[in-house]
């Protein structure tokens, strides 16, 4: 057999028995891992090259080489569990960098980090001022975790006491101008459907590059050509002006008749669709 064959058979061997190696890892992101497998990963790398080229030596040296060198995180994951000072070891610990809004230096130095890489992961975590951050600190897997002072935090509306629907996934029901059965299935509707909101918004099936449907059941429209503009839909909004015009009414049906009876029963009424616009705001106003 040709050298040349040989070394495409040992290439495409490699990586399969590479491919199986890194599946018995884990799949960690290349940021996540630890220094025990970073080694790892460059040694296997290195012998699934050797193997590849070198028609000397047998092939199963380099195949045990790699199998064991796969074992050495099951190892040090086992140990590091049994012990925090070797976990601290093996994993490293996270490092303050801020703190009440002052840069730590010293941590800072410690780290290999200028105060431009700091300011780098700041902007990427949305901060823009040092003296906005109560903490901050780098993390074993490189990552910046940031918590900004209370009265910079952004409000949630449970601080406000405000319900708001769950957030769920819309469904992508027109795909490069092509409708998708499925999703529509899913939520209950049909191709019917989509055309006539596609007749409502002016807009032809092969002009939408995406279309989306939230829960609630409007659909939303990106197009091919951007100097269109598609309004977002209304409905759900329109429902809940509607609900609280005819709030309004009963209230004002209260106040204007003079019969007691009458007036007891708009207010009631009145109240009962208050207490029912309370319960579907967070539904409608999305």
């Amino acid at each position: 057999m040709p050298d040349w064959l040989m070394i495409v058979f040992r290439s495409i061997g490699a990586v399969a028995y590479l491919f199986i190696l890194t599946k018995i890892i884990g799949k960690r992101q290349i940021k996540q891992l630890t220094y025990i497998e970073y080694i790892v990963g460059i040694t296997i790398g290195s012998i699934a090259a050797f193997m590849a080229t070198e028609m000397d030596g047998p092939l199963y040296h380099s195949l045990i080489a790699m199998a064991i060198f796969t074992l050495f995180p099951y190892m040090f994951e086992w140990l590091a569990m049994k012990s925090k000072i070797l976990r601290d070891l093996f994993e490293g610990t996270s490092t303050v960098l801020i703190k009440d809004g002052k840069i730590l230096e010293d941590n800072l130095k410690k780290e290999r980090w200028t105060n431009e890489d700091l300011m780098e992961q700041l902007r990427i975590k949305n901060v823009f001022r040092v003296a906005d951050v109560e903490f901050a600190c780098m993390e074993t897997s490189g990552e910046l975790s940031v918590l900004l002072k209370s009265q910079n935090a952004p409000v949630t509306p449970q601080q406000l006491n405000l319900q708001v629907a769950p957030a769920e996934e819309p469904q992508s029901v027109i795909l490069d101008g092509v409708i998708m059965d499925e999703p529509l299935s899913n939520l209950g509707l049909n191709r019917r459907w989509v055309r006539m909101e596609l007749e409502k918004a002016g807009v032809a099936l092969e002009n939408v590059f995406l279309g989306q449907v939230d829960k609630g059941g409007q659909l939303y429209l990106d197009l091919y050509d951007d100097k269109l503009k598609v309004n977002a839909p209304q409905e759900l909004k329109l429902t809940y002006a509607q609900l609280k015009k005819c709030q309004a009414d009963l209230e004002m049906f209260a106040l204007s008749t003079k019969n007691e009876q009458q007036k007891r029963i708009y207010q009631r009424d009145a109240e009962e669709l208050q207490r029912v616009i309370d319960q579907v705001m967070p539904l409608l106003m999305r």
